[in-house]
């Protein structure tokens, strides 16, 4: 394994008890290549135009029809097209939630806990500016920041929040079509990329957060309408947050 990845001893136990024979296949996962994605945004340009002005490789990532993966030495982040929201630099496995939730123009959605705003904009893309979107982030630097990106990708049916799910629960009851609950996380998933997961990372860790997990699930499912769609998703894989 790549000496720049040292993943917690713990960690590495638990995943070979739960992989059995494939542990071996995920860890050499960890030495390959990474892949990078980013998404179009249908509220500036359609699909046509933005693949006729984009000045970069793409290819289609096959379960987001809005995504791509691009080439690492292009970096699409640092272009006047991603200043202006044509596009939105995007983990590709982070866009299949949205497809899941499958957001429709007309509806109350709620992006639970929605910074920096990823999965957020791309719901506001399906819903065509038509319906209510409300994206919250207890973290007011954090809501920030998902504020900043909502005005860049240029949702013009959003309320961003800065609240405790209890104090939107106690707002809203039975209110939203669809629901997300991008639960803050372990973040193992994130190892990979961020050492700072990695140091943070503990088996107490993970039971802490699946403590609030479950908190923030139940006020989210308080806000759903009867017959209304929850999705629920981390980026780990700790069986206690999932």
């Amino acid at each position: 394994m790549d000496e720049q990845i040292r993943l917690p001893q713990a960690f590495c136990e638990r995943m070979e008890r739960l992989l059995e024979e494939e542990y071996s296949a995920f860890l050499a996962s960890y030495e390959k290549e990474r892949y990078y994605g980013l998404r179009h945004n249908p509220l500036k340009r359609s699909a046509e135009t933005f693949a006729k002005q984009m000045p970069f490789v793409l290819d289609n990532i096959t379960w987001v029809r809005e995504g791509y993966y691009y080439q690492a030495a292009q970096q699409p982040g640092r272009h006047v097209l991603h200043e202006a929201g044509a596009y939105y630099i995007q983990e590709p496995s982070a866009m299949a939630v949205v497809e899941i939730l499958d957001p429709q123009p007309g509806e109350r959605i709620l992006d639970l806990c929605a910074a920096p705003g990823g999965k957020t904009t791309q719901i506001a893309g399906r819903m065509k500016g038509k319906g209510l979107l409300v994206a919250n982030e207890i973290v007011p630097e954090r809501a920030r920041i998902l504020s900043q990106n909502v005005e860049r990708m240029g949702v013009r049916n959003c309320v961003v929040c800065n609240e405790r799910p209890e104090r939107l629960s106690s707002l809203f009851p039975a209110f939203f079509d669809r629901i997300l609950v991008d639960a803050p996380c372990s973040g193992e998933g994130m190892f990979r990329k961020d050492e700072m997961a990695r140091q943070e990372w503990s088996p107490a860790h993970v039971m802490m957060c699946a403590d609030r997990q479950g908190k923030i699930l139940e006020e989210a499912a308080s806000m759903l309408k009867p017959g209304g769609v929850l999705v629920y998703s981390t980026c780990t894989f700790a069986p206690e947050e999932n």
